[in-house]
């Protein structure tokens, strides 16, 4: 495992493992995110009880699920570039963290627009939404420290503690519907409540939405590696073959 993981922090290797299946990662998720989007939003079925309205949900509840999942890998990665002092793990905390940021704005954004038919309003400082809100301010703060010095490893260490201490945030966002009495609706059981016809679509939106993340985190991951090993020998020869 140790083997492994220190081969990882090879640049190189590590560039050209993220970009080995990198096309067709891509390619299946939008394949995935269309078939999921236009199943939902489309064929499904409306709800009996919010009609239409509740189609917003094939949207907001997988970047909602995976605003907190990208969060607990940054956590890891963080974790092991600050005891183990791996500067590849600190560039794979800076790969995800723009993407997480965007997957909980629009999480804000459409939990927003699904609240307003349900609720009668915008915005409530409700459990749930004040605490998404906080990972967003989160994100904002890691992505801040990241460019806030010029030497990459201090940034590193700096963004790695605040993604650490930040990772309490994670459990209040998944139990505050449990811990406190909240607007926003319980948890589905894993989407078992939910009828076939509305679950299926919503389980390939999730898988989607997974895909779309890996996908745009590694095409990140590779551009850093290049910026931080730009004056490397195998960067400046790949380069030169580029342009043959």
């Amino acid at each position: 495992m140790w083997k492994k993981l220190h081969q990882l922090a090879v640049p190189a290797r590590l560039y050209h493992l993220c970009g080995s299946g990198l096309p067709l990662l891509t390619v299946v998720s939008l394949l995935l995110l269309v078939v999921g989007l236009c199943w939902g939003f489309v064929f499904a079925p409306a709800d009996y009880q919010q009609g239409e309205s509740y189609r917003i949900m094939y949207l907001h509840v997988p970047v909602a699920m995976w605003s907190m999942g990208i969060y607990a890998s940054m956590a890891i990665s963080a974790f092991v570039g600050l005891v183990w002092q791996l500067k590849m793990a600190d560039l794979a905390v800076a790969a995800m963290a723009p993407v997480g940021m965007a997957y909980t704005f629009i999480a804000l954004v459409t939990g927003a627009a699904w609240g307003k038919p349900m609720w009668g309003t915008w915005w409530v400082w409700d459990a749930r939404l004040t605490s998404e809100l906080v990972l967003l301010f989160l994100y904002a703060g890691i992505i801040a420290l990241w460019h806030a010095w010029d030497d990459r490893r201090l940034a590193g260490r700096a963004a790695g503690i605040l993604v650490l201490v930040g990772v309490v945030n994670l459990p209040v966002i998944h139990y505050s519907v449990v811990w406190w009495n909240t607007l926003h609706q319980g948890s589905t059981n894993l989407q078992q409540t939910l009828a076939p016809a509305m679950r299926i679509p919503l389980r390939i939106c999730i898988l989607a939405f997974f895909g779309l993340f890996v996908t745009l985190t590694l095409h990140r991951l590779r551009n850093l590696i290049l910026r931080l090993e730009r004056l490397r020998p195998w960067v400046i020869e790949m380069a030169c073959e580029g342009t043959k």
